[in-house]
């Protein structure tokens, strides 16, 4: 069953979209409409034209058919993408995984050498959208810009398969990586995890539990707690890309209520954090995750580990798949893959405990 705006070629809605995006600055702005505030924040101009686009195209993240949404979010993708980025070469991989073997893709920038760093990265879509092509342009960049071979895992999702399926995916998946650094020209003492929304989860989760500790973790908007609301839940319920039904959509196909507060679904509720990885963890001012997200960096300091929090106010979840379009959010994006390539440089040696607030 084709959706309505599938009678429209997304390569169409991209040469429109790009070609908004170029127009003068207060053209967009006239598009946009009155800039938005709140919470003592400004959205960023491109992330209010972007906005109001979704609204055209119809781009919500939920349906009452799962496999209509997951359609819906790898249009979106391709109606906002750049360019692809040369990545050097990619390789399809199986991760074994028991009776579950996992699909990954590895992008080699061209002229790495080898014994250099790898990120395993896990894409969003709240456990039930999202693949390895929807992060394709995001893994490209960040293997490109932060100079590391990035092995992107394309977990279970559900409801097909529920909490734990992609916790266990995503530790396996891991593991893989660091037995197998070496064959993919990796150093394997330099292996780091990252992912954003749920894949930020599900990095934290792998960050937490997994031996060795990866050596670095790069966390997009994390989902840190799926037992409870914060206060940006309610801020930001409606209007931004990702809204509070959204949220308890994901939740109810991934995990059931009596499960939600396990460490491996909401690593902001682990006792210890203690032997958590260096981290770089990258909020959105108007996203209804910002707080846990925030709570969770502010739990790694206190316990003693190496953490960057970044918010950046203006901008909306889902912000590190927008790069394409440029301005704040390639800004971002490119901020992020430099932390991680400083990072990983730095996170062998003992280096001091403490925050960079947004503040």
């Amino acid at each position: 069953m084709p959706l309505p705006t599938d009678l429209i070629p997304p390569q169409a809605v991209n040469l429109a979209v790009r070609a908004v995006y170029a127009l003068p600055a207060p053209v967009r702005r006239l598009i946009a409409g009155r800039q938005v505030s709140r919470d003592g924040q400004r959205l960023a101009p491109e992330a209010q034209l972007l906005l109001a686009l979704m609204k055209l195209e119809n781009t919500g993240l939920r349906d009452e058919r799962v496999d209509l949404a997951r359609r819906r979010l790898e249009r979106g993708q391709r109606l906002i993408q750049g360019r692809p980025v040369g990545a050097g070469s990619t390789r399809a991989l199986t991760v074994p995984n028991g009776d579950h073997p996992i699909p990954a893709r590895l992008y080699t920038p061209a002229g790495l050498p080898s014994g250099s760093p790898l990120l395993v990265y896990y894409h969003g879509g709240g456990f039930v959208l999202g693949s390895i092509d929807s992060h394709d342009s995001l893994c490209r960049e960040l293997a490109v810009t932060a100079a590391v071979r990035v092995l992107s895992v394309g977990y279970r999702l559900a409801p097909e398969h529920p909490f734990p399926a992609a916790a266990d995916d995503a530790l396996a998946a891991y593991e893989y990586a660091v037995k197998n650094a070496e064959s993919f020209g990796a150093d394997p003492g330099a292996v780091a995890v990252g992912g954003d929304s749920a894949g930020g989860n599900l990095a934290a989760v792998v960050g937490r539990t997994a031996e060795p500790a990866p050596a670095f973790a790069l966390l997009f908007y994390p989902a840190t707690d799926l037992s409870g609301h914060r206060r940006s839940r309610e801020l930001f319920a409606e209007g931004f890309y990702l809204t509070d039904p959204d949220m308890t959509w994901f939740s109810d196909h991934y995990i059931p209520q009596e499960r939600r507060t396990e460490p491996n679904a909401s690593p902001l509720l682990a006792d210890d954090l203690g032997g958590f990885p260096p981290t770089y963890l990258a909020t959105a001012g108007f996203d209804p995750l910002r707080d846990e997200g925030e709570e969770f960096a502010h739990r790694l300091a206190d316990a003693g580990v190496p953490v960057v929090l970044r918010r950046h106010e203006d901008l909306i979840h889902g912000f590190a798949n927008m790069g394409a379009l440029g301005g704040r959010f390639a800004e971002a994006v490119s901020e992020a893959a430099g932390a991680l390539r400083m990072g990983l440089a730095m996170a062998r040696p003992a280096g001091p405990s403490g925050l960079d607030d947004p503040a």
